[in-house]
């Protein structure tokens, strides 16, 4: 007779080898073709709900492992929610205009753009977009990731066109947006203003350059000892190009000035830097003529090295030491400070720069028509020439760039729209509203706090064509601004059916309410602005188009979920615009991740070679293993990616599949309805992997609610690894496979291997989906099953599994179980025996500890997985191996005795005392006999 078909051997369908990469496409076919996600919305009806807002990805390139960070850690986030009992609707978008969907199509495009229209370029941008966004849906699909696919949200779409423009049409109306001639970040390549968040810094060489700004008048006014000298205020500036643009000198009313004599002529510097400044001149002899602080130098007047023009001394906070001389020069048109300080001393934002970087008619006829930055050197050469330059060295420094372009940008006053952070408190409000959400980490709240409170004026405005146009009028006759809610609501129902495009194709007339005249004059004759919102503002009103215009959604969101960067980002103007418009923020906490970079902490490169596409991951391992990554990440810091990491993570995967797969295999049989155990009933062992279940179960869901993944993969993997595989699994093998079909042994092991996969199941499922899907498929059928684990509640445990006293005890003897493995290492590496079913134990033990010891006589051999073992009282016996770390504790190994039973593979004596099953010991005969 063949014995081992007497044994109950693992039985499942559910493969060894996962072959993700092609089984995840069959299951998201299979999710779509039954509509799951339909259906999960139906059997959440009702719920208290948790909205998480998406921040719009940029419909622009494949997605890269950022995208894939940032998405499954927000599909994470909402399957646990499901599970965990709230209703929570997740609609992607897409950001869809702007200057990096343009710029590409203007290289489509090339000379064929200037024969079009702005319609017609707007068309081709649209269509871009549009593919975009169906590779990158179908993209993020493959990450696993559940939503509303067929009906996200898109800002170009019309209803959210005309939500964009009534949200700043309302602010315009309302008076918070103003028009202003201020210094803002601009791109001479794209030829438009630029936000902060799309400013990059890199490194750039630029010339640094000492310039004397001779005193206008007789020193003698300022001291006597000054009097017929020629005196200069010495400025430091790594921007020349921005000379022909100086107004003033600014110092700091506080520091203290040094009139310093050196060849024949007296320099004006700060008094600490004097030194380090002579000697960085090469000016070996000085004599410190004269010191004064700077308030009593206020409103006196320099020369223009070359220009004929004053400039005027000022005062600013914005002065230090830190680098240059103290006296710092001011272009009121080239730089906020300068700027800030220029207004209270009446100068203009002077700037006399073009749109394309190119000096204007202003700068005068032989700098006009020269790109700034090749003016550079002549500029320098100029200064020398007229014995105004005294320095000139060049320096490497972190230096502003263009998001898209690369290229450096410059500071330069255009006429701009602005949305006001003081006219109307929009500053003191956001501050306040930030301290009423939760920021996940913690730090996220100074951070932009610090941001908010030293912003300046948003620049609303942008010179291109692929966007949404500021809804305002200008009178034709006198130029007054026309901003109405009335115009801003036919705006809105234009923009509903026909999409922004209408405001370039329609003349002002056809745009406005039927007779709208000028309030100051009242003419009735208008023109359109001719600018494009900042897609940040785009971006920065979904929690209106979406939240509020959207059937199921409701403002404040539960959670934001971005990365780092959005602090001066999405969090950023959508905090501002919700607060302008409801005094409120549009979420109740944001959580923040960091950025993917290499093994080593480096940023991904192309150049360098160590991009880890999120495609090649999933065609290798699945998206299941990229799914574990995100998961085992502490994300709120830079999460590395490798190659190895990822092998690492696909073997944890394995670790944990193979664990549930070993649990299905032996639920063969098995009817959770009508088979289970009752808990009290269950042998110890059982009841003490049910109160680790239980602690891994409060561990998992104190982890989601948290939002600590790599908790949950940890404890998963030790769980599987550790409690399960290297001990229960281990253990119960025995009786698992040996013991009758129906006997309450086998009956309770099978009742707590249902309990594990079916709570294991659930845990996993917001993580790894797919794997989840396949073993809830694999499982036996029960009451109140569903067809998906993904319409299951979360893992639940009952109060019986908190068993205290059975952990204890078990607990304590894990340890004494390792100690005693010790001995039975020992014996193997000396050959001794080869497996632990090889070994006759025999512990030798008094006191406390052999009480402990014999409370387990009826399990401790099952529990060490010996084919004998003997429990005896005394001191240790010559030879044995002496337990450091239990007290009273030694352990004798020896071969066991007798026959290896050929079903229980178990050493003994009574194998061959049966002549018609001489190769059977007494415990297998018995089983079969009973089963018979």
């Amino acid at each position: 007779m063949d014995y081992k078909k007497t044994l109950n051997l693992p039985q499942t369908r559910f493969a060894m080898k996962a072959n993700l990469p092609t089984k995840e496409p069959q299951q998201l076919k299979a999710w779509e073709e039954s509509g799951l996600y339909a259906k999960i919305r139906e059997e959440s009806k009702g719920r208290e709900q948790f909205i998480l807002h998406d921040g719009p990805p940029y419909a622009n390139g494949n997605l890269h492992i950022g995208h894939a960070l940032n998405k499954i850690l927000k599909d994470i986030i909402i399957r646990s929610k499901q599970m965990d009992g709230f209703d929570v609707p997740y609609v992607p978008g897409w950001d869809c205009h702007g200057l990096p969907i343009e710029h590409n199509v203007d290289k489509k495009l090339g000379s064929k753009k200037k024969g079009m229209s702005k319609a017609d370029i707007r068309r081709k941008c649209r269509d871009y977009a549009t593919n975009f966004v169906n590779i990158q849906r179908d993209e993020f699909k493959r990450f696993g990731v559940m939503g509303e696919w067929e009906d996200p949200y898109l800002t170009m779409n019309y209803p959210f066109e005309a939500r964009i423009a009534k949200e700043c049409g309302e602010f315009a109306a309302n008076g918070d947006m103003f028009i202003g001639k201020k210094p803002i970040h601009w791109c001479c390549s794209c030829q438009t203003a630029l936000a902060e968040a799309e400013i990059e810094h890199a490194d750039h060489t630029s010339p640094s350059i000492f310039v004397k700004f001779p005193l206008k008048g007789d020193a003698a006014d300022i001291d006597a000892s000054l009097a017929g000298k020629s005196v200069s205020f010495v400025i430091w500036t790594t921007t020349p190009w921005t000379i022909p643009a100086n107004l003033a000198v600014c110092l700091h009313a506080e520091f203290t000035y040094a009139f310093v004599e050196t060849d024949g002529e007296v320099l004006v510097v700060a008094k600490e830097l004097v030194e380090s400044l002579m000697e960085s001149f090469g000016k070996e002899s000085f004599t410190i003529l004269y010191e004064t602080e700077g308030a009593t130098l206020e409103n006196k007047a320099c020369r223009h090295p070359f220009i004929d023009r004053d400039s005027v001394i000022i005062l600013g906070d914005h002065v230090t030491l830190d680098a240059g001389t103290g006296c710092v020069h001011t272009a009121p048109g080239h730089g906020a400070d300068d700027y800030i300080t220029g207004l209270k001393y009446g100068l203009e934002p002077y700037s006399p720069v073009g749109n394309n970087g190119c000096y204007t008619q202003e700068a005068g006829e032989e700098l006009e028509g020269t790109f700034i930055f090749k003016a550079n050197a002549e500029l320098i050469e100029k200064m020398d020439a007229c014995g105004a330059l005294v320095k000139h060295s060049e320096m490497s420094h972190s230096y502003p760039h263009c998001w898209r372009c690369k290229k450096p940008v410059i500071f330069r006053a255009t006429p701009q729209w602005f949305l006001s952070m003081d006219n109307t408190g929009l500053r003191e409000k956001a501050l306040a509203a930030i301290d009423k959400v939760q920021w996940i980490p913690s730090w996220g709240r100074e951070r932009i706090y610090g941001m908010i409170e030293n912003r300046p004026d948003w620049c609303l405005s942008r010179q291109r064509s692929w966007g949404v146009p500021i809804p305002v009028f200008y009178c034709e006759k006198c130029g007054e601004v026309h901003a109405t809610h009335e115009a801003v609501d036919k705006i809105y129902d234009l923009f509903k059916e026909h999409g922004a495009d209408i405001w370039f194709e329609k003349e002002a007339a056809e745009l406005l309410p039927e007779g709208t005249a000028c309030a100051k004059c009242g003419h009735g004759t208008f023109t359109k602005d001719t600018n494009i919102l900042d897609v940040w503002f785009d971006s920065g009103v979904t929690h209106s188009a979406v939240l509020n215009d959207r059937d199921g959604l409701r403002r404040p969101a539960d959670l934001y979920l971005e990365g780092s960067d959005q602090h001066r980002g999405w969090f950023h103007s959508s905090l501002l615009t919700s607060v302008g418009k409801t005094g409120e923020a549009p979420y109740k906490a944001v959580l923040t991740h960091g950025f993917v970079v290499d093994a080593k902490g480096h940023k991904m490169s192309k150049s360098v070679g160590n991009v880890v596409a999120p495609k090649e991951v999933i065609n290798k391992y699945g998206a299941e293993v990229l799914r574990l990554w995100v998961a085992s990440t502490d994300y709120r810091d830079d999460v590395k990616i490798s190659d190895n990491i990822v092998k690492q993570l696909s073997d944890s995967y394995r670790k944990i599949r193979n664990s549930c797969r070993y649990m299905l295999g032996n639920l063969d049989g098995f009817n959770p309805d009508t088979d289970r155990v009752a808990y009290e009933d269950l042998r110890e062992i059982d009841q003490f992997t049910l109160a680790r279940m239980a602690t891994l179960c409060d561990r998992v869901k104190k982890a989601y609610d948290s939002y600590e993944f790599h908790t949950i993969y940890h404890s998963l993997n030790n769980f599987c690894t550790v409690d399960l595989s290297s001990f229960y699994f281990d253990i119960v093998r025995d009786a698992l496979y040996v013991e009758g079909t129906d006997s309450t042994v086998r009956r309770g092991i099978q009742t707590v291997l249902f309990d594990l996969v079916d709570g294991i199941v659930r845990m996993m499922a917001p993580v790894l989906c797919f794997t989840a899907e396949e073993i809830w498929a694999h499982m036996p059928d029960f009451e109140g099953k569903k067809e998906s684990v993904h319409l299951m509640g979360s893992a639940k445990v009952q109060d019986a599994w908190k068993n205290e006293e059975v952990v204890a005890r078990w607990d304590r003897l894990v340890v004494l179980r390792d100690e005693i493995n010790k001995a039975l290492e020992k014996a193997r590496s000396e050959k001794l025996i080869g497996q632990n079913l090889d070994a006759d134990v025999t512990i030798t033990s008094k006191g406390e500890t052999l009480d402990f010891l014999n409370g387990f006589s009826s399990d401790l051999r099952q529990v060490l997985i010996v084919s004998a073992l003997t429990l005896e009282e005394g001191d240790a016996p010559e030879g044995a191996f002496v337990s450091e770390e239990v007290a009273d504790l030694a352990v004798q190994v020896a071969a066991a005795s007798g026959d290896k039973c050929e079903r229980c593979w178990t050493w003994s004596r009574t194998v061959g005392a049966d002549d018609e099953r001489p190769t059977l010991c007494g415990r297998c005969r018995g089983i079969l006999d009973q089963t018979a």
